[in-house]
């Protein structure tokens, strides 16, 4: 089992940075491919970035391609989301979450693939 917690939200202004990190619990972190995601209120939540085959595969939703990068650091259990050049509509809860990864080339975009998720950290760009 996997136990996720988010941390490094906050406020901050339009074209500013935030890096956020979700710690993970356990021993086996790299075995797991490990997303992403954000929901703001009335909206769905939404894929965001993903990290495969322990590091070595990322992929990113066309929104924040190019502004966003996905990282881990195996040896401290942790996965990073830095973000730049933000923008007011990056304003949602993000989440991280994790499932078992096999190494395939299936990308994981959709929340319905992931078995494991954290409480959320509040992204808050104001205009």
């Amino acid at each position: 089992q996997v136990q996720l917690v988010e941390s490094g939200g906050g406020l901050v202004q339009a074209g500013g940075s935030l890096r956020l990190s979700c710690a993970a619990s356990g021993r086996t972190f790299s075995s797991y491919a490990m997303g992403w995601f954000r929901q703001a209120p009335g909206n769905e939540r939404e894929f965001v970035a993903v990290d495969k085959w322990s590091g070595s595969m990322t992929y990113y939703a066309d929104s924040v391609k190019g502004r966003f990068t996905i990282s881990r650091d195996n040896a401290k259990n942790t996965l990073y989301l830095q973000m730049n050049s933000l923008k007011p509509e990056d304003t949602a809860v993000y989440y991280c979450a994790a499932r078992m990864d096999y190494r395939g080339t299936t990308l994981y975009t959709a929340e319905g693939w992931y078995d494991y998720w954290g409480q959320g950290t509040q992204v808050t760009v104001s205009s």
